[in-house]
């Protein structure tokens, strides 16, 4: 998978052509030189671009992300490993935050079956 255009590429990736040039912007990809008027791109790019939506699945921010770009070519395990139990922490806060949130709508929406008059728990607990 060589000489791909930028359409191509986005479309091996998963991601639209605005994201290879936004990502790109942002230093987290190159940009290849023009060859006949049309950047080409190869196999190495379309795995970039798949570790950058990995790693954004995974919650790491694109500031992150490009620390991690660059760790990759250093092999500095350490400072992966810090990076990812921070991540890890931050994903552990945000279940906690989530489990209380649904055990709270789970909770209105009991008092808004088993009640009649008034109003709803439910749209007065977000007024």
């Amino acid at each position: 998978m060589a000489n791909l255009t930028i359409g191509s590429l986005a479309a091996a990736a998963g991601v639209g052509v605005e994201t290879v040039r936004f990502y790109q912007r942002r230093d987290l990809m190159t940009v290849p030189p023009r060859a006949g008027g049309i950047r080409r791109y190869d196999r190495r790019d379309v795995d970039r671009l798949r570790f950058i939506k990995r790693a954004q699945a995974a919650g790491f921010t694109l500031v992150e992300i490009a620390e991690l770009i660059a760790l990759d070519a250093g092999e500095d395990r350490a400072r992966a490993r810090q990076l990812a139990k921070a991540r890890i922490v931050a994903l552990d806060a945000k279940i906690a935050e989530l489990k209380e949130a649904r055990t709270s709508l789970a909770r209105l929406a009991k008092e808004c079956g088993e009640g009649r008059d008034g109003p709803c728990p439910i749209i007065a607990s977000f007024g």
